[in-house]
This record gives C-alpha cells, sequence and structure tokens, in this order.
C-alpha cells in the first residue's frame, strides 16, 4: 500500500513539474508495455539512467503478476540526479526490493557504477535528445562504442544505445525509449550507427506510440527493442520457446492507440498493452500467443533487404502501409450520388454565407 501511494504522488509530482517531471518519471503504461514485451521473468535487470526507479517496480509487478519469484532476478541501475538517487532508492526500499545503484549518483558515461555487468534485462528511458553530453574531444576511444562510429556531441541517444548494448548479455534484450528521430536521423554520423546495429541484425522490433503519453514533452516517441541473440531458444517459464527471427524485424505502428485523460494526455489501455505484447509474442514463436500475421496499418515483419531499401530507416510507418478499409456494403454509384449532393448543398450554403458577411461588412461601412 504504501508503495502505491508512493507511486501516486510521483506521478502527480512529475505532472505539476512539467517538463522537469520527466527527469525522474516515466508514464506507466510506457513501463508496463516495457515489461510486458520483455518478459523479465529471471536474470540481471539494468537501468542506466533510472530515474525514479519505476522500470524495476515494473518488473517486480510484472513478476509477482505471472507468479514468479522476485528473488529470481537482481537489479542494477545508475542514476545522475543526487535527489532522483534518492528517490530511486527509497521508491524501492518501500517495497522490500533490494538494488544495486552503484555507490553514488554518477554520470553514467564518465562514471560507469557498474563496468562488468552483462545484463539480461535492460529497461530505459534516457533523456531526450541530450546535448552536450560529452566534450568534442572527451570519450572518444571508448570501448562501448567499439566497432561503430563516436556518437556526435550534439544528440546522446546514440550512445545511449551503444552504452545499452555493450552492457547486453549473450541472450539479452533490451527495451528502451527514444524520440522519434533516432529512428531516421542521419545527423553527424548517427545514420552510420544504426545502419551498422541493423546490419549486425540486433534490431528485434520498433513500436511507434501516439503522442501525448509524457509529461515532459508533447512530440511522438517510439520504443526500440534491441537483443543479441535472434536464434532458436527454450525457456522453462511461460515463454516456452523463441523461433529463429535472424535477419527479420517486426515494425508495429501504435500511433492510433491510446486514450486521453485529461485536455493534453493520452495513455495505452489494458487492451492496447495486450495487442501489442500478444502481437510481438507471437511474431518471437511464443505458442502461448499464437501464430503472427502481418497486418496493414499495425504490424509488419520486415527483412534486412527490405530495411535496406528503405535506407536503414526504422520508422514502422514505411513498412506496415495503410490500414485497409471496412467494405460498408454501399455500392460505389450510390455513395458518390450521396456525397456529390452533400458537396452541392454545402457550396449552395457557402454561397449564402458570403452574401451575409458582405451585407453585414456594408452595413458597417466597409464597401469594396
Amino acid at each position: 500500500m504504501v508503495g502505491r501511494v508512493y507511486e501516486y504522488f510521483l506521478g502527480n509530482f512529475a505532472a505539476s513539474e512539467g517538463q522537469r517531471g520527466g527527469e525522474f518519471y516515466t508514464p506507466k503504461c510506457v513501463v508496463n508495455l516495457i515489461a510486458e514485451m520483455i518478459e523479465p521473468y529471471r536474470g540481471k535487470i539494468y537501468d542506466p539512467c533510472c530515474g525514479s526507479g519505476g522500470m524495476f517496480v515494473q518488473s517486480i509487478k510484472f513478476i509477482e503478476s505471472h507468479e514468479g519469484n522476485k528473488k529470481d532476478i537482481s537489479i542494477y541501475g545508475q542514476e545522475q540526479t543526487s535527489t532522483t538517487y534518492k528517490l530511486a532508492k527509497m521508491n524501492l526500499a518501500i517495497r522490500g526490493i533490494a538494488a544495486n545503484f552503484g555507490d553514488v549518483p554518477a554520470d553514467t558515461f564518465f562514471k560507469d557504477q557498474h563496468p562488468d555487468l552483462k545484463a539480461d534485462f535492460i529497461m530505459a528511458n534516457p533523456p531526450f535528445n541530450l546535448k552536450g553530453w560529452r566534450g568534442a574531444d572527451e570519450l572518444v576511444d571508448d570501448p562501448r562504442w567499439g566497432g561503430y562510429d563516436v556518437p556526435p556531441t550534439g544528440n546522446a541517444n546514440y550512445a545511449w544505445i551503444l552504452h545499452m548494448v555493450s552492457k547486453l548479455s549473450e541472450n539479452g534484450i533490451a527495451g528502451f525509449v527514444l524520440a522519434n528521430g533516432s529512428m531516421s536521423t542521419n545527423t553527424k554520423g548517427e545514420g552510420e550507427i544504426r545502419k551498422k546495429l541493423i546490419e549486425n541484425d540486433l534490431v528485434d522490433c520498433m513500436i511507434a506510440l501516439p503522442g501525448q503519453l509524457f509529461y515532459t514533452t508533447q512530440i511522438p516517441v517510439c520504443l526500440w527493442f534491441i537483443t543479441k541473440n535472434k536464434k532458436a531458444q527454450q525457456f522453462d517459464d511461460e515463454r516456452k520457446a523463441f523461433r529463429d527471427r535472424s535477419g527479420e524485424t517486426l515494425f508495429i505502428d501504435a500511433r492510433n492507440m491510446g486514450t486521453l485523460i485529461d485536455r493534453t494526455h493520452k495513455e495505452l489501455t489494458s487492451d492496447d498493452l495486450a495487442e501489442i505484447t500478444r502481437t510481438y509474442h507471437a511474431w518471437r514463436g511464443e505458442p502461448k500467443d499464437g501464430t503472427y500475421e502481418d497486418q496493414a496499418g499495425f504490424c509488419k515483419s520486415a527483412s534486412l533487404d527490405e530495411i535496406k531499401a528503405n535506407d536503414y530507416v526504422l520508422t514502422p510507418g514505411r513498412y506496415v502501409g495503410a490500414a485497409e478499409l471496412e467494405d460498408d456494403g454501399v455500392p460505389f454509384e450510390e455513395k458518390m450520388a450521396e456525397l456529390t449532393q452533400t458537396l452541392y448543398q454545402q457550396m449552395a450554403e457557402s454561397e449564402k454565407l458570403d452574401i451575409m458577411i458582405k451585407e453585414n461588412l456594408e452595413g458597417l461601412g466597409y464597401e469594396k
């Protein structure tokens, strides 16, 4: 109960803080979606910019809701802001969850608190489009960028991605939030890094989210899911088995999902979350989620050649196409005649309104 109250006040505090609130709070429905997608049943869970620790709390809830044992996971996090670091420690402590946040609050790029960690699950919501995260001559030879171009100083998005790739275990999976620009940018080497990630077959799934989910920004954001192993795997938990999906990436366009909860904010409903996660798990070959099929306007399993043909852009809208319109059964001739009559009526109404406006202007002394 104390944990739920704490979570309630964190959410309301984030809302009242506006843009600053995003530094420590990720909307609950987005955290839920990432947890349900990656299914962290057991192993090491890591968040390199953990804010108030919401990703970890949701991981525990996922385990409890699937009758797992929270002792089967170990939690590792890092947070730079001192106050937020304390919020995270308190958030987990009041729930009785043990976690390793490192000795001190610190910058993940310059003072990695878990240098030898290889995580089975990574969940993160890095700051959007962080500028000036390093100096021009800093971290240029960092081993985390090994095999890739050095991420540019003007935006940390690809630095976060490569940091997380370096922290993934051999069979690990990472799910994280980034601004939509990360899917298509070609600025200062970012396009080359994305191309290499795709050619190395690391990108498992991309999801375009609806706008207005975040307190921090009104721009739409996306979810990346990255794994180092797309080969067939077997598990002794509810996942049971993954099929071999080498050379494939799943694209989901969820921009039309979500429900307004107030004038400026949306959230994904439980039905939205269930549809997205079932689609991904079915595509991954999990028996419990049925058979996967492409669905125009919503999901598409694309090959590396198809992504290459789209200039290595990962925007789901490029792949899923337009949704099929439902046939309402009305013959085209009948529908066209009806639309034509409506158009003529509106044009006649428009002429009447024009005359009224002219008369009113003349009455006020404003003649042509």
